[in-house]
């Protein structure tokens, strides 16, 4: 049975197909749009799901959108009627936009698919979610803690689960939301809605949780089981089209810091406060969740659940034993969670655990790949001059040019599905450089210097160098590295303050060790990713050293890149190095930095 899942209409639109239970395909819009976060229909999205499964429209079973547009429109209306006549300029102007997309969604989806007869199935948002979480995960029951800005209401569910299906314990609902309160932060300290929030989490500890008693004291009212309260009046989301106002100024005495303007000391103590207040609240939530599911496993969905400082903390306190969360937590996972829920819940089908710690996900490798003949084809039409190897040939190169220090674009099978780059879509570069971070946040992905980059490290090597001992393959927890791979701290590097910690050597691994010596870990294996594993472990063979920092294979405000053709453009126009398009390896030459009057190379440029 084919069940094709679909979000749309918010952000991070996807595409997601299943076949009896198992994840075929899922990939987001943005991917193929290139326009970043992308909320359109996913059109595009799928029809290279169709392009890379064989499936056709006439195939499917099923099809089912991610949440009920009719509760979220209750929601809207709701919220409208409780805060009037405050909201009225800003309700006449979203609604009609709503209505336009969601009141006829079914038809709408309908006709995208061009399958008049196909039916249309609906799921709660946290439905979706925790459905995401769950059933992919290597667990036979778990808790399940669904925390985002909101769904249609529920802001923060609690679920039970076992087998095919699930119960929800408990639910907070919008306007009290954490997702929202620390968005909040993420609007006043300048960042984007929606896409900054991660900012923020790296910002945090180059600050101190100078406002924290303040947030508690002011903004939110927390009880011992986790449960919460937002005090209203600080906030401006339930009436306009911003997160806050002029009260939330005053209370902090500031005003909000301008997008792309300085970043202030007041900043970085916000973000570390706000990170503080977010971490304490889980892990109380966490506790109440443990007594009541008595389970050892924890699953994570919702876009608070991409916060891998608060997941590391989580995990690090062993409330729950183990603990797995979905790769795409956010809205574009509610498109592979509804699909699952249709399968197993509605349909009450059994699900297959492996039993043996494997999860369902696939190393999250689920979008479209390209094949050696379509590349070799697109590099000599455009007359690139290149160099075909074998895989072998080309892991070892370019394990030989991280050591020389060079910057690698990494392309090869399957493009990832959610907000991280695995080792598919990738720039690599040498962790061990004192100056590889500030390189390639300035001059590859033109973002702000303290953003740290991750590390990829052959799984069998992570308890050698960081205070961790079981896979993170999907980046989504941040541990320590371990006491003696750092480096000794001077007397003038104790009084550091703010973005001068950037500056201060702090380990072994320096371009992927983050100012309080910290990690987002990536786990890299044979079994799931054996090409990316080979170049690591041929780094590893050459140098002793078993990390290499991975970032996402893009620049500041666009998308990852899906195809070999927004590989090129994103070499070309940085500094990066080489190129690695699976087993053809490209040498940036002075002339490259000119860029190729083709149409190909104009397409998708961001506005």
């Amino acid at each position: 049975m084919l069940i094709l899942g679909i979000s749309a209409f918010y952000h991070d639109s996807a595409a997601c197909l299943v076949r009896d239970g198992r994840i075929l395909f899922a990939a987001q819009e943005e991917r193929f749009s290139r326009k970043k976060h992308d909320a359109e229909f996913p059109e595009k999205a799928l029809a290279a799901c169709f392009a890379t499964t064989g499936v056709k429209a006439a195939d499917l079973d099923f099809v089912v959108f991610y949440e009920k547009p009719l509760l979220k429109f209750d929601r809207l209306f709701s919220t409208f009627l409780q805060f009037a006549p405050r909201g009225l300029k800003n309700y006449l102007k979203v609604v009609p936009l709503w209505a336009q997309n969601r009141i006829f969604i079914k038809d709408t989806i309908k006709e995208k698919i061009g399958r008049p007869d196909l039916p249309v199935l609906f799921t709660s948002h946290h439905a979706s979610h925790i459905a995401s979480a769950f059933y992919p995960s290597p667990f036979n029951e778990a808790a399940v803690l669904t925390v985002d800005a909101v769904g249609e209401w529920d802001a923060l569910t609690l679920a039970k689960a076992e087998g095919p299906d699930f119960e929800i314990l408990k639910r907070i609902s919008f306007p009290h939301s954490l997702g929202m309160l620390y968005t909040a932060f993420t609007y006043f300290c300048g960042f984007k809605v929606n896409s900054g929030e991660y900012k923020l989490m790296g910002l945090a500890p180059y600050g101190e949780p100078v406002y924290k008693d303040k947030i508690y004291d002011e903004l939110i009212d927390v009880k011992d089981d986790g449960s919460f309260r937002l005090n209203l009046k600080y906030f401006s989301f339930t009436t306009g089209r911003t997160m806050t106002g002029k009260k939330f100024e005053k209370l902090f005495g500031l005003p909000r810091r301008l997008p792309e303007t300085e970043i202030r000391k007041a900043d970085m103590d916000l973000a570390a406060s706000i990170q503080a207040v977010l971490e304490e609240i889980l892990e109380k939530i966490v506790r109440t969740a443990r007594v009541l599911v008595p389970s050892e496993n924890l699953c994570l969905a919702g876009g608070v659940a991409l916060n891998c400082v608060a997941n590391g903390k989580l995990l690090k306190k062993q409330i729950f034993k183990n603990i797995w969360i979905q790769p795409a937590a956010g809205d574009a996972g509610g498109a592979l969670g509804a699909a699952l829920y249709v399968w197993h819940k509605h349909l009450k089908n059994p699900r297959v655990v492996a039993g043996d710690g494997r999860d369902g996900q696939s190393g999250s490798f689920l979008g479209p790949s390209y094949s050696v003949d379509e590349i070799r084809t697109f590099l000599e039409e455009n007359r690139i001059p290149h160099r075909e190897l074998t895989r072998e040939d080309i892991a070892r190169r370019t394990a030989e040019l991280i050591d020389a220090g060079k910057v690698v674009g990494f392309f090869q099978g399957r493009m990832e599905f959610g907000p991280r780059a695995l080792g598919g879509r990738s720039i690599l570069g040498d962790a061990r450089s004192t100056e590889m971070q500030s390189i390639m946040n300035l001059k590859i992905k033109f973002r702000e210097s303290f953003r740290p980059f991750a590390p990829s490290i052959l799984e069998e090597n992570v308890a050698d160098y960081y205070d961790f001992d079981r896979p993170s393959p999907y980046m989504l927890l941040v541990y320590n590295v371990k006491e003696d791979r750092r480096s000794p701290e001077g007397p003038e590097d104790k009084n550091r303050r703010g973005l001068d910690k950037l500056y201060l050597q702090r380990s072994e691994i320096p371009a992927v060790t983050h100012v309080d010596y910290s990690a987002r870990l990536h786990t890299v294996s044979a079994d799931v990713n054996p090409y990316y594993y080979a170049v690591i472990k041929e780094f590893y063979k050459r140098t002793g050293c078993p990390v290499v920092i991975n970032t996402s294979f893009n620049v500041r405000g666009e998308p990852i890149v899906c195809t070999p053709q927004d590989a090129y453009r994103c070499f070309i126009r940085t500094n990066m190095d080489f190129l690695v398009l699976e087993t053809f390896l490209i040498e940036k030459r002075p002339e490259d930095y000119i860029q190729k009057d083709t149409a190909w190379m104009k397409e998708f440029t961001p506005d």
